[in-house]
């Protein structure tokens, strides 16, 4: 427990702009019209594909015996390849729906 206060206190900026990327997120997604969500999945695709990166740098300043960094770093990054693949599954099977069936 010591270890994520100290995580949290050493790393309050960017607990900050979690908590603003959040706010922004929700205000964002509220605002569009449902008939819109698929054809915006390729920008959420590539915004998972930011939090890849990103947690992927993460773990890689992270010492090595930080285990909750490493650990939050491993699952933001299993989180965003299985957001990313799913986005990617849905934007093709909606593709699919405007072919022409020969």
């Amino acid at each position: 427990m010591n270890e994520f206060i100290q995580f949290i206190s050493d790393n309050l900026q960017i607990v900050y702009i979690l908590i603003l990327a959040i706010f922004v997120g929700i205000e964002v997604i509220k605002s569009i019209p449902a008939v819109l969500h698929t054809p915006l999945m390729s920008g959420a695709n590539a915004l998972s594909g930011v939090v890849i990166v990103g947690a992927i740098l993460v773990m890689l300043h992270s010492s090595p015996d930080d285990y909750l960094a490493l650990s939050l770093g491993f699952i933001a990054v299993v989180f965003g390849i299985i957001n990313v693949v799913g986005g990617f599954a849905v934007t093709n099977r909606m593709l699919q729906m405007f072919k022409k069936r020969k």
